[in-house]
């Protein structure tokens, strides 16, 4: 993949190992835009949050259904959209992972993670379609 502008996106169906894919996008996207390898660790892991999510809660893991990825640039912040073709969630009320009775349970560490290493997280569309905001001044 060859971005060629400041605003490009990738289109994958909702299948696990197109993750792949989406880590190469933020490679190429992070050395386009020399990110710093901070903000590059927080985008990777929040972004792949992300995508999870999409595939397998949002598209239910349907090969069928597809993930959208878009960034935009500019100097000061690098913001990531990402959207499913499900019908979204309650982004408002989702159960505490630090909670003690939720430590050990395996999944629902996402949105957290992506609330945690995201400067800022706005859910839109019934929660279908999530933006990470990442600043690049003073990182």
């Amino acid at each position: 993949m060859i971005l060629t502008t400041e605003n490009e996106s990738l289109h994958i169906s909702s299948k696990a190992e197109n993750i792949v894919l989406v880590e190469k996008f933020i490679d190429e996207v992070c050395t386009i835009f020399k990110v710093n390898e901070e903000v590059y660790g927080n985008i990777l892991v929040a972004l792949t949050e992300a995508v999870n999510n999409a595939i397998q809660h949002g598209n239910k893991n349907n090969p069928n259904k597809n993930v959208d990825v878009s960034f935009k640039y500019s100097p000061e912040q690098i913001s990531f959209t990402i959207k499913d073709e499900g019908a979204g969630f309650d982004y408002t009320n989702l159960p505490d992972p630090t909670d003690p009775k939720n430590i050990e349970k395996l999944n629902g560490r996402g949105v957290f993670l992506m609330r945690n290493l995201a400067d800022k997280v706005s859910f839109e569309e019934n929660g279908s379609k999530v933006i990470l905001d990442f600043n690049l001044l003073n990182a």
